[in-house]
């Protein structure tokens, strides 16, 4: 065998160790599981939809950056829905600055939750570790 798997394997006295601390896994403890699996799954949808937010926020900056460099009697392509359409420089500015709150309020919003998420995530853990010491990996 090599040595890499030889590290792997429990010695006999370690595998006797470890049965006889096994602890049955009641339904409360299996639904705690279960409660921390959805949460993990969650975070790292919020996780993924907050870094979305946050470069369409960047992207968002970028172009009004631009717009300053651009002739206030310009018409300005802005895009609606799947269309353009050629509005004034200020409606563009103040539509970019709308668009920007709105997503500086769901950045607010998802961060709330991802807040109260991992608060959630950290009970269970003090819970389930409690619970089942060594022999379950709630490390994410």
């Amino acid at each position: 065998m090599s040595a890499a798997v030889q590290r792997r394997m429990l010695s006999k006295e370690d595998e006797a160790k470890a049965a006889g601390d096994e602890v049955e896994v009641r339904r409360e403890d299996q639904d705690k599981i279960n409660r921390f699996s959805r949460l993990h799954q969650r975070e790292i949808v919020i996780e993924d939809e907050l870094k979305a937010k946050h470069k369409e926020k960047e992207d968002l900056e970028d172009v009004s950056n631009e717009l300053e460099l651009v002739d206030e009697d310009e018409k300005i392509p802005y895009k609606i829905g799947d269309g353009f359409v050629s509005l004034p420089l200020s409606e563009v500015q103040q539509r970019l600055t709308a668009t920007t709150e709105q997503i500086e309020e769901e950045v607010t919003a998802l961060e709330e939750k991802l807040t109260t998420i991992r608060e959630e995530q950290t009970q269970l853990k003090v819970e389930l570790y409690a619970r089942f010491g060594r022999s379950i990996n709630l490390e994410t």
